[in-house]
């Protein structure tokens, strides 16, 4: 039996478009949530009425839910961040004669794909609002959107290097961009500021980073490939998202739990980390009426589907994949196992994630990094520690993981999240 998704390629493309930091992702999924009758909620207020279709959000990280009849979660995750270049907290310096932005790596960013590309800057800015004098000062923030281009790393010309065969880059000195011809040009945060409409003056606090201005755009022969920036784990958020709003009602509480900074270790207070999936399926759980044992006795009998990016096998290096286990484009989602537990997967966990796969109707691939090469992480280790919830690590399958373009099958939209569709909405 196949499901009826409405997951597409061209629609992911514009989810990432629309999304350049974690907290555009969540005003993009909000959004999404709120045109189907989701009702956002507060952590620091009453829940007084039990919850129906809801959602919260804390920071870049968000979490929706639809509650069931029955006491056990059935839950998504996956984060909004992706490897990037970030705004220092004294960004603007002078080189050369030249105005420039000191930028600093953020997470694992495979550092050479951000050069020569025009970037954009996005992120949050928190201000002072009101008046100091009439003792109403408050501190607010909003989100900003540079979608024009305004920075840009230049590459070494070859002419210049050692060897012609490159440069290894010095994430302190070699990635900053330039930002000015005029070396007493505008300050970048205070141009920022009135970009957003912001006064200067009032500007207290930032978060701001580069994206590619460069849209989506399906290509090849067939337009069978995304080319995109952020599909790790942006793929997951928009296909976790359709799973949720396309399924049908269950006995079980749905959930998608998307949390930021997973790309550093997931230790902040919105990660993967932090208490924000267990406070809030507890507070689902005493909101219906429950007790705290009601809730204990509903996480062992939920399940989480941790979903991140896969590694498709490279055509140009597979010997660099392990040996009978090809991941193909366009090949269905790929569930994830290490057995060092840099996945959470186990043959329970594997178990529940091939049914949905059987129910959705599309194939399930099955990835093992090679042993002798470090195997990277995601949320399912630290969601399963933190949380005891028997965890299936999963994905679809992408080229180009931490460039600053990214490659995936179009076709592997749809079947990745009819996959989490059938996983959310099993009985």
């Amino acid at each position: 039996m196949s499901l009826t998704t409405s997951a597409t390629a061209e629609d992911l493309g514009v989810f990432i478009d629309a999304s350049p930091s974690p907290f555009h992702v969540c005003a993009t999924v909000a959004a999404e949530l709120e045109g189907a009758g989701y009702v956002r909620l507060h952590e620091g207020r009453e829940w007084s009425t039990p919850p129906g279709r809801n959602y919260v959000v804390r920071g870049g990280s968000i979490i929706a839910w639809d509650t069931g009849d029955g006491d056990a979660f059935r839950i998504v995750g996956g984060h909004t961040d992706s490897p990037n270049l970030r705004l220092k907290q004294h960004p603007g310096r002078t080189s050369a004669g030249i105005g420039m932005v000191a930028l600093e790596p953020y997470g694992g960013a495979w550092l050479n794909s951000w050069l020569d590309r025009d970037l954009g800057l996005s992120g949050r800015l928190a201000f002072r609002s009101g008046s100091a004098r009439a003792g109403n000062t408050t501190v607010d923030h909003v989100l900003v959107h540079v979608t024009e281009p305004v920075v840009r790393v230049p590459q070494l010309a070859i002419h210049l290097s050692e060897d012609r065969k490159g440069v290894s880059l010095d994430p302190q000195r070699q990635v900053d961009a330039i930002w000015s011809l005029d070396p007493d040009g505008p300050d970048v945060l205070d141009w920022v500021s009135s970009y957003a409409g912001i006064e200067p003056t009032s500007l207290l606090g930032w978060e701001l980073m580069t994206h590619d201005v460069a849209p989506c755009r399906l290509i090849g022969a067939d337009s069978e490939l995304l080319s995109a920036p952020r599909l790790d784990n942006q793929g997951t958020c928009y296909a976790g998202l359709r799973a949720l709003l396309d399924g049908e009602p269950s006995v079980h509480t749905r959930v998608l739990a998307l949390f930021d900074h997973e790309e550093v270790g997931s230790g902040s207070e919105r990660g993967a980390a932090s208490d924000f999936l267990s406070t809030i399926l507890e507070r689902i759980v005493l909101a219906r009426g429950g007790s705290r044992a009601d809730y204990l006795q509903a996480m062992a009998a939920s399940v989480c589907v941790s979903g991140d990016m896969a590694h498709a096998t490279h055509p140009n290096y597979p010997e660099r994949h392990e040996p009978s286990h090809r991941i193909a484009i366009n090949g269905g989602p790929v569930l994830k196992v290490n057995q060092n537990l840099r996945y959470a997967s186990d043959a329970v966990g594997e178990a529940v994630f091939a049914l949905a796969c059987d129910t959705a109707g599309v194939p399930m691939q099955r990835y093992v990094h090679r042993a002798d090469l470090p195997c990277g992480s995601t949320i399912g280790p630290i969601t399963a520690a933190r949380t005891g919830l028997t965890t299936i690590d999963v994905g679809a399958p992408q080229l180009a993981m931490h460039s600053a373009r990214e490659l995936m099958g179009a076709a592997d939209v749809g079947m990745y999240s009819a996959a989490l569709q059938a996983f959310l909405s099993a009985a």
